[in-house]
């Protein structure tokens, strides 16, 4: 019954990236019984946003950004949006598609479909982009609420955050191709807990010292979070075409490199 259905909608799926839709369409279904498991992400860089930047802000006042000073909750708000953009997106990027690799074996059943090796890879990397989405829509209006966005720029908030999912999906899911076990996962939140930590997400770049702040400026997250920064308190520059191209270039590598890699590991 499963192959059937997927074949009937890969032969009725002729537009481009029409087959990755349909990977994306069973995921919704999975989750629609399961939606608590979407919100509960939520929690965390809005429990930071109250306690660091509300309440440990008001101990700090101000802080230095683009030749002016700012509250510093306005400072931290558009990096734990940032944040919630990458954990959305790390999540289902990584753990949910191992599952499914190495345990459910969900795409071997969708192989036996015209679904290819690289409509999975596309399909499974936006949906974790969607939920990161959601993560970002939810953080954005209760920082709005809060008084922490202050420039007209800040529409454009959220297709930055796509483009934040659209790189840790990416990066998340080649990432996990090379996965052997749930062990292997501890590397993941190596990775992870420092790009939170020490991505200017919680002090201006120039507090590090000189060499730091080059290894700093390569990171995805602080691209992320420099990007949502400039638009939130409305000090867009040229650089941000900079930042963009960074998020949505190594997006696209992240996801040819899973699409590769899938197709070696099922096809094989």
């Amino acid at each position: 019954m499963v192959t059937a259905t997927f074949a009937l909608a890969g032969a009725r799926g002729r537009r481009p990236f029409g087959r990755a839709a349909r990977l994306f369409e069973r995921n919704v279904v999975v989750y629609r019984s399961a939606w608590f498991v979407l919100v509960s992400g939520l929690a965390e860089p809005l429990f930071y946003l109250g306690s660091v930047g509300i309440g440990f802000g008001h101990l700090i006042g101000t802080v230095g950004f683009d030749g002016h000073r700012v509250r510093y909750a306005d400072f931290v708000a558009p990096a734990l949006l940032a944040t919630s953009a990458m954990n959305g997106a790390i999540v289902d990027a990584t753990f949910g598609v191992f599952h499914k690799l190495k345990h459910m074996k969900v795409y071997d059943a969708v192989l036996a479909t015209p679904v290819g090796a690289a409509d999975i890879a596309i399909g499974e990397v936006a949906w974790s982009l969607a939920r990161g989405l959601i993560y970002s829509v939810a953080f954005l209006v209760v920082a709005t609420a809060f008084g922490d966005i202050h420039s007209w720029w800040a529409l454009l908030a959220l297709p930055a955050s796509t483009l934040i999912g659209l790189c840790f999906g990416g990066v998340g899911t080649a990432a996990t191709t090379f996965m052997r076990s749930w062990q292997d996962f501890d590397l993941i939140q190596l990775a992870i807990l420092p790009l939170f930590l020490f991505s200017a997400t919680f002090y201006p770049l120039s507090t590090y010292p000189g060499g730091v702040q080059w290894i700093v400026r390569v990171t995805p997250l602080y691209h992320g979070v420099a990007l949502l920064r400039q638009l939130t308190l409305g000090g867009v520059g040229w650089s941000a075409l900079g930042h963009v191209a960074y998020l949505a270039g190594l997006g696209t590598l992240g996801v040819a490199i899973a699409a590769r890699r899938l197709e070696r590991r099922l096809l094989r």
